[in-house]
């Protein structure tokens, strides 16, 4: 995969740094978008389960871009406990459709990212999904959630942070949520995240 790294601007003038990975695919079936971890314990682009969420995008013939936020690494701005973050995401949308115009978003995050995700809306966001979203950070409703479109929503199984029965509590007024319980991992996902990101992906390509 060849990684190319680019700055987009958000609506509010901040610059964000961005991976973009394109697939060879003639074409491409969505393009999907990736938040990281809080920023506050060290995520960013290239944590671990990123990455894996970018390789299986570039297996399953989509784009995908990955994104540092606001006070991350080389973008520009501060840490806003997810709220001003959402515009990097939005940011990210314009990116795509400059990419390939037209074409489906997946919305997808891990950890503190996916909930940043899900506040995300857009007329060409296809799907959402959320690995390991802790539900401590959903202070209000999110975007997603009353939304028609797909949430598709991996729980570890041994999540310390939100336990597997407590996301599907935080979510059950949802509408459309697909649970993907992954078994022997916890929050941080140590092994098997390419494997969980795989079928989490082919899930949501299969409902959009």
């Amino acid at each position: 995969m060849v990684v190319e790294t680019v700055f987009i601007q958000t609506i509010d003038g901040v610059e964000i740094e961005a991976d973009i990975i394109r697939t060879d695919a003639v074409t491409p079936r969505a393009v999907v978008i990736i938040g990281h971890p809080h920023p506050l314990y060290g995520g960013d682009r290239h944590s671990h389960v990123v990455r894996a969420l970018q390789e299986a995008a570039s297996q399953a013939d989509c784009h995908s871009i990955a994104i540092d936020f606001r006070g991350v690494g080389n973008s520009g701005g501060f840490h806003d406990d997810g709220d001003s973050e959402r515009l990097d995401l939005a940011a990210a949308c314009e990116l795509a459709d400059m990419i390939e115009p037209e074409c489906p978003i997946i919305m997808s995050g891990y950890s503190f990212g996916s909930v940043v995700a899900m506040n995300v809306s857009n007329p060409w966001i296809a799907a959402w999904l959320s690995i390991a979203p802790p539900t401590s950070l959903m202070t209000s409703s999110s975007v997603a959630a009353n939304n028609h479109r797909p949430k598709i929503i991996v729980m570890a199984e041994h999540d310390q942070i939100t336990t597997p029965d407590a996301m599907r509590e935080a979510m059950s007024g949802w509408d459309n949520v697909h649970f993907i319980e992954a078994p022997g991992v916890d929050h941080f996902f140590a092994v098997d995240a390419l494997a969980i990101s795989t079928k989490a992906l082919q899930c949501a390509l299969s409902e959009i």
